[in-house]
């Protein structure tokens, strides 16, 4: 017998894993990738070896960004509409996972109270209720705490052998990984960028214009680097604070409609979103002299669009009061 097991990389998910396998159940571990969370990474794969388990990646990032936009069930204190979206992946996992891997039932490290809004005894069951194949989902960490599912009322695992672990303290897991001789697990929450109260205001942002939708993707990754303006409707600059935010930032430069970089004078990458105005623009170039290293006080050369253009020396007041009005500011 097979089970299939939601899989961060991270201590409660490998408890999880560990405490099925005992039980002579093979494990396949599904790493779910949105554009937020998820995706090939060492510390899933370091953690896998660990155990033993296969490790699959699970892409359901089309899938997961209509959740994320549509949230039935309401959102966290930030983007994060997690409710809607344990389910979606218990039901991806249990429509599409269990017959392409031969497997039998679901499992999950989720801890009863661990999460005071997510992971309540009515957020488990409302979770389960959503799959839509509750009866095939086992949380091992806290079985004893819920209503037996089939596997356990059948016998395909013991449920006597299972734990019964309530609240946020992390010492019973801690001590369970020490017997189990897991070593180098990371520490809890993280990894999901819907949680970041920054990042969620910038993706708001995103989605009070309309731009929460695949098609628009590339701006979920662009709005985790430097700087964020937005003119306009649709219309934004990302600008590097530092070289890692230049980089990335330019590895979009052909999504954009303005890209600045330096052509002498270190300073930040721009990329531009959006149809933009003579007056935006040059308003892009005096953000690049104002975080350039010579902060504006001096005339400069700049590369747009590859060609080289001339900043003129900036009135430092006038240029910040502008910054002011439309840089987003974290919270």
């Amino acid at each position: 017998m097979k089970a299939l097991a939601l899989f961060s990389g991270g201590l409660d998910s490998s408890l999880a894993i560990k405490l099925i396998s005992e039980q002579g159940i093979e494990v396949i571990a599904l790493n779910f990738v949105s554009h937020f969370f998820g995706g090939k990474n060492e510390r899933a794969e370091r953690m896998a070896k660990q155990l033993g388990v296969k490790l699959e990646y699970i892409d359901f990032k089309a899938l997961h960004t209509d959740i994320v936009r549509e949230a039935p069930h309401g959102r966290g204190k930030n983007m994060n509409p997690c409710i809607d979206c344990h389910s979606l992946m218990f039901k991806y996992a249990a429509e599409v996972l269990l017959e392409k891997f031969d497997a039998s039932f679901i499992i999950s490290g989720e801890v009863l109270g661990q999460r005071p809004m997510s992971q309540n005894k009515s957020a488990l069951n409302q979770v389960k209720k959503l799959s839509g194949y509750k009866d095939l989902i086992v949380r091992p960490l806290c079985a004893k705490l819920l209503e037996p599912s089939l596997p356990e009322r059948e016998g395909w695992i013991d449920r006597e052998k299972l734990l019964d672990i309530n609240g946020r303290s992390r010492q019973i897991q801690m001590e369970l990984a020490e017997k189990f001789g897991i070593t180098e697990y990371p520490s809890p929450g993280g990894g999901c960028m819907l949680t970041e109260p920054n990042y969620s205001k910038r993706l708001k942002i995103l989605e009070n214009d309309g731009c929460l939708y695949e098609e628009y993707s590339y701006l979920f990754y662009l709005l985790r680097y430097g700087r964020f303006f937005r003119l306009d409707e649709k219309k934004y600059l990302f600008v590097g604070r530092e070289n890692d935010d230049n980089l990335k930032i330019s590895e979009y430069k052909d999504k954009g409609s303005l890209h600045i970089v330096s052509a002498g004078i270190p300073g930040p990458a721009i990329l531009g979103i959006g149809n933009f105005t003579i007056e935006e623009i040059e308003f892009a170039k005096q953000i690049f002299s104002r975080y350039s290293k010579n902060k504006g006080k001096e005339k400069i050369n700049v590369l747009v669009n590859d060609n080289v253009e001339t900043v003129s020396a900036l009135n430092l007041k006038e240029i910040e009061n502008k910054i002011k009005k439309y840089i987003i500011l974290g919270n």
